[in-house]
């Protein structure tokens, strides 16, 4: 069990924890959550000791295995498969001995302990993991000095997920990873069998990997039951009834102040009042429940809407190096009021689209056009990390805005979250989120036509990601949105854009079908690995066939269970439709104002369960298409 006891932090004058407890069993997966800045990560260095509190502890099993993701990425020689094997150094060290042990008692020893700890089978096992993180055996084996410093952090992921720790630490994993890596970790974390203590904004992952959601909010600690609807659900229930309360007792403490100021001078009532005194010092107050605001996040409107379409290519060529094209034959479109997530695996192109619509990289062939006025607005992760350190939000908004007053630069700071002392600072002490404002705030400033935006959610938390949501469709310029947050894609867009195969085409469907079909590669893949020549194979054919056909056996109740899965899937769809129809009649708002109220909770009931099920039928057909690879194999 993993306790936090009355732990007190501050940093730079400020209190960043405040007595903070809570305990966590053994095998319970939760979810950390709070604004940006409230000290989430700063309570995981504490938990693995990089910090010292003010005050209070941490404590855990002294024997429990911490695992907790490297700041620094992994470079050097050493491949990528070679580096995650290494992470576990105890396997390290005795795989080392075993080549060069001569003590016959040693060499039992050491092969026991191997064999205990299933040093053998680790590499399929790290191999396993890395795959699921978008690198394939090529990519394995490749040096990891040759990956960009993204890529290197999945590495790192990797490796503290292959040391399988009985407490796992992770700090907003999935900011690294594309949709397709999202989706198998938010798996892997599901089945894990130890602790999980995440950092994380994603509302699809806190409410499909984890049980419990802990709420940090001014230095306090707060465990929930069940993933981040249930926790929001919780959380207006508590605000609402702690409302009620607050209300009976400023009720009651007038009430008795009257009482004391009428009869204190009356002997007969002195005792009473003496009394009443008393229970009005011992009444404890109950705090009103403030929410921390969220400053809006707002993007301004273009000042000349363009004619459509803004751009149009035709039959281009797009990369880096001559007759080198990462993507060809594009035929597309985009048009004022467009808003288009890209979809795709991480390297298959997206970003080198986002940069030829932009401008930013010429077509090697083909014809591109694109209005002569138009304008663009620019954000991409990498973009954080390229902010001068020294400068503050202030410096680069006097850059903009070189002519006017001290005071307006301030009020456009103060819009976009930067208070007088916020804009003085530094941009190495800013947030994550802090810095995503700024830079949304300077791509945004010139009102562009098309906003480019490139994982614009990494850092935000969830409330400061529901702003950016509302911001995108009230913008009413075209939006291109590359982004493995679900929630964000399926609230914004309209169009989904395929990034893959040397090209880019129209995706017909929606994110639901986008998460089948990136099962479905998945599971062809694990096919052809399962296919696939094996030095450990066994030679006796007879044994073979006979474990074929034990697998055989076991492929007719997965079919099953996968076609129930799926009947289940299409019902509830098709209720959920049948929903969407009724709610859709404008005068029903008027004649039955309750049946509107009553299928509205019934839509959100059924949309829950239609995304439980949606999960049972992608599992039962993986497991179902991967038993069939074996019992052919």
């Amino acid at each position: 069990m993993l306790h936090i006891n009355e732990l007190t932090y501050r940093i730079e004058g400020r209190t960043l924890l405040d007595r903070a407890t809570v305990g966590i069993p053994a095998g319970h997966k939760v979810g950390l959550i709070g604004r940006n800045g409230a000290g989430k990560t700063t309570m995981l260095r504490l938990i693995t000791g990089e910090l010292s509190p003010d005050d209070g502890t941490v404590g855990y099993p002294k024997t429990t295995k911490l695992g907790y993701v490297a700041q620094e990425a992994p470079g050097g020689d050493a491949t990528l498969i070679e580096w995650v094997l290494e992470a576990d150094s105890g396997r390290a060290s005795l795989m080392a001995e075993a080549e060069t042990a001569t003590d016959p008692q040693r060499i039992a020893d050491i092969h026991t302990r191997l064999s205990d700890i299933g040093a053998h089978a680790a590499p399929a096992r790290a191999a396993q993991i890395l795959a699921g993180l978008g690198f394939d055996e090529t990519a394995q084996n490749r040096p990891c000095r040759e990956y960009s410093g993204g890529w290197r952090m999945r590495v790192a992921l990797a490796a503290v997920l292959f040391l399988e720790p009985e407490i796992l630490l992770l700090d907003e994993p999935t900011n690294y990873l594309d949709l397709e890596g999202t989706l198998w970790l938010e798996s892997y974390l599901r089945a894990y069998p130890h602790t999980i203590l995440m950092v994380s904004h994603d509302r699809n992952l806190l409410n499909r990997a984890v049980t419990s959601i802990l709420h940090l909010e001014r230095g306090k600690l707060t465990l929930y039951s069940g993933g981040y609807d249930d926790f929001e659900e919780a959380r207006s229930e508590q605000q609402r009834l702690e409302g009620k309360l607050k209300k009976k007792q400023d009720d009651e403490r007038k009430r008795i102040t009257a009482f004391v100021d009428r009869f204190r001078a009356k002997a007969t009532k002195a005792a009473q009042a003496q009394s009443r005194l008393k229970a009005l010092a011992k009444m404890k107050p109950i705090a009103a429940q403030v929410d921390e605001r969220v400053v809006p996040i707002t993007f301004p409107k273009p000042d000349k809407m363009l004619a459509s379409p803004l751009i149009r290519l035709e039959g281009v060529e797009a990369g880096y190096e001559p007759d080198k094209p990462i993507l060809k034959n594009i035929d597309a479109r985009i048009d004022n009021d467009d808003r288009i997530a890209l979809l795709g695996q991480n390297g298959n192109g997206k970003s080198t689209f986002a940069k030829l619509i932009s401008g930013r990289l010429p077509p090697q062939k083909g014809q591109s056009w694109s209005h002569k006025n138009l304008t663009f607005g620019y954000f991409a992760q990498h973009q954080l990390d390229e902010l001068s350190e020294g400068r503050t939000p202030l410096d680069y908004i006097t850059g903009l805005m070189p002519d006017a007053s001290e005071a307006e630069r301030r009020a456009r700071l103060g819009a976009a979250g930067f208070g007088f002392e916020r804009a003085q600072n530094r941009c190495d002490t800013l947030s994550g989120g802090e810095k995503a404002r700024l830079l949304l705030l300077l791509a945004t400033f010139h009102a562009p036509h098309i906003l480019i935006l490139d994982e614009p959610t990494n850092h935000l938390d969830v409330d400061s990601r529901e702003t950016l949501i509302r911001a995108l469709n009230e913008y009413e310029g075209a939006v291109i949105l590359i982004s493995h947050d679900r929630h964000l894609v399926e609230a914004c867009a309209d169009r989904l854009w395929y990034v893959g195969g040397g090209t880019v085409s129209p995706f017909e469907g929606d994110m639901a079908d986008y998460q089948r079909k990136l099962l479905e590669e998945r599971s062809s893949r694990t096919s052809r690995e399962v296919k696939a020549p094996s030095a450990a194979r066994i030679d006796d054919r007879a044994e073979q066939r006979r474990i074929a056909a034990e697998r055989r056996a076991q492929v007719a109740p997965l079919k099953r269970a996968m076609s129930d899965a799926e009947k289940e899937v299409n019902r509830l769809t098709e209720h959920v439709a049948r929903i969407d129809a009724k709610l859709a009649d404008p005068g029903l708002y008027e004649r039955e104002p309750d049946t509107v109220q009553k299928l509205s909770i019934e839509r959100g009931q059924q949309a829950k369960a239609l995304a439980a099920a949606e999960d049972v039928w992608l599992q039962a057909t993986e497991a179902f298409e991967v038993a069939s690879a074996e019992a052919a194999g």
